[in-house]
């Protein structure tokens, strides 16, 4: 019984922390719908795949998400033109060098900008690379169509400003239900691991270097917690982790974990989801092992 009231109580803070960045992206991707066209992206983004791909991953750093809302953004994005590499460059890096995240880490590690700056720049080079691998070996869309969805193209351009609002509002609805329901399972997922497996059981595998890293991976993909607030469960393992499987903890969350990847799951198809994941573990891995 208190496994379960346990895991109520996990599993309701987790969507009552999540939901507000589900909104705010939602209403993210419902404005690119209806005020940015195909063209504006085409003329803000380089032509050039390597450099389109270095650009989106600065471009996170104006939008205040999380990795619990970036995918609807993501997938707006790919259908307005975006190029998938790009796209998923900024999937990458928004939710983790925006302001709100980066001042999230600031004060979680004392005022200080160290970890800041690791983060900041993990992310970024990750990003990069990750983009750079799949502009060479994607060639085609890996948006996925669901049977029972209709794709409904609207030309928001002759609408009035009233009508493109409450085609704003629409849009949000409907995206919020279509990722709502992959946060759900993902938190009902994420709830039950942390309540049957004690994190003080990873946490005593990590005494080496290669040990600690990949137990803070499989510690940021369990726990599932939003990139606001991520940093503030990565501090306390400051005493018990090296600080390069703490940057780990920061990075690969939140990029990869059970909410999201569900949410990809339900946007792209199986087969790039699985290439996507293995290459940002791999690089994530490789790179802790560097710092």
């Amino acid at each position: 019984m208190n496994q379960l009231l346990q895991l109520n109580t996990i599993f309701i803070s987790i969507i009552i922390e999540a939901i507000p960045f589900i909104v705010i992206g939602a209403f993210v991707a419902a404005l690119i719908e209806v005020f940015v066209s195909e063209n504006m992206i085409v003329r803000i983004m380089p032509k050039n795949k390597i450099l389109s791909v270095i650009t989106a991953s600065f471009v996170g750093a104006i939008f205040p998400g999380c990795e619990c809302g970036i995918v609807p953004i993501t997938k707006r994005l790919v259908e307005k033109g975006v190029a998938l590499p790009a796209a998923i460059s900024f999937m990458l890096t928004g939710p983790i060098i925006n302001p709100i995240v980066l001042f999230s880490t600031y004060i979680a590690f004392g005022n200080s900008w160290t970890m800041v700056w690791y983060r900041a720049g993990f992310a970024i080079v990750v990003s990069i690379l990750v983009g750079i691998v799949l502009s060479f070996v994607i060639k085609t869309n890996q948006l996925r169509t669901n049977a029972d969805e209709h794709v409904h193209v609207h030309d928001h351009s002759k609408q009035n400003t009233k009508q493109k609002l409450v085609s704003v509002i629409t849009h949000t609805i409907d995206e919020f239900f279509h990722v709502g329901k992959y946060l759900v399972m993902g938190s009902l997922i994420a709830s039950a691991m942390q309540t049957f497996i004690p994190t003080s059981t990873l946490a005593a595998l990590g005494h080496s270097k290669v040990a600690g890293v990949l137990v803070m991976m499989a510690l940021a993909f369990i726990l599932s917690i939003c990139s606001e607030a991520d940093a503030f469960v990565a501090s306390s393992f400051r005493n018990t982790f090296s600080q390069s499987s703490i940057v780990t903890f920061l990075v690969f969350g939140a990029m990869v974990d059970i909410k999201n990847l569900l949410m990809m799951f339900g946007t792209f198809k199986p087969k790039f989801v699985i290439l996507l994941v293995s290459l940002i573990s791999a690089f994530v891995f490789i790179g802790s092992l560097l710092l």
